[in-house]
């Protein structure tokens, strides 16, 4: 039986400011093994995608990071990555509630209208060549009370209404987060760009976007192998968006 690669070794720490920043540092100093997993209870600056803030009340929730060595993996084909990622904690999800669990282009993890979880992908390329990809996770679990500045939160045990032993919890996601980066390393990496297509947010529905800044109806249709946002109005007309070039509405 092959051995997990993510998860497979694990560092814990009461408090960090940010478990991708902290693996950041430790690379400055060492090449930790693939895999690592740094956990904390308590993360005082955990970070989303820009400047964005991820908030999550100590010792309820999993904020984690791990770190690979994709160099099987063209650059080109980073948001692959992306895509396994937010497939493995879907699958971990998806086994829990009761309804539907989609992705929020690129990597919000959503239950039904309300987002469960945010990913942080950071990846490192020279010249040619993967260096290496940090991925940090917020999965909301036990916690039920947000602060207003928070937009629709969720929370596993809002959504069940029972309580989760985190340990338990975090085996089991990294077993699916290693499973999905297997598929990955074994070339399966069609597989995983379509079944993500297929598990995203408000695929296939009609719904108003700010597209460049300008008000549209349109369809998503899916996404580039290099992770743009592929949007078409009803009467054609498609756009190819960037993180910053799209506003759900």
């Amino acid at each position: 039986m092959r051995e997990r690669i993510i998860g497979s070794k694990i560092l814990k720490l009461e408090t960090v400011s940010s478990t991708n920043t902290y693996l950041q540092e430790l690379l400055v100093h060492e090449r930790p093994v693939e895999g690592t997993t740094l956990i904390t209870h308590n993360q005082t600056s955990g970070r989303g995608m820009d400047t964005n803030r991820w908030e999550s009340e100590p010792g309820s929730n999993l904020t984690f990071s791990f770190i690979v060595y994709p160099h099987f993996l063209p650059p080109e084909k980073q948001f692959l990555l992306n895509q396994a990622v937010s497939l493995g904690v879907m699958d971990l999800i998806l086994d829990m509630v009761p309804v539907k669990v989609t992705v929020k282009w690129p990597n919000d993890i959503y239950i039904d209208e309300k987002k469960v979880c945010g990913i942080l992908i950071q990846n490192s390329i020279q010249g040619n060549r993967f260096d290496y990809m940090i991925a940090g996770i917020g999965l909301n679990v036990n916690q039920v009370t947000f602060s207003p500045d928070i937009p629709n939160p969720a929370s596993l045990k809002g959504i069940t209404g029972n309580h989760y032993d985190l340990n338990t919890l975090l085996d089991n996601l990294l077993t699916n987060l290693d499973y999905r980066y297997d598929q990955l390393r074994s070339g399966k990496g069609i597989r995983i760009h379509d079944e993500y297509q297929q598990r995203m947010y408000r695929f296939g529905e009609w719904h108003p976007y700010l597209i460049h800044g300008v008000k549209h109806e349109a369809i998503i249709k899916g996404i580039t192998s290099h992770g743009q946002l592929v949007l078409e109005s009803r009467e054609g007309n498609q756009w190819y968006c960037d993180v910053k070039e799209v506003v759900y509405q």
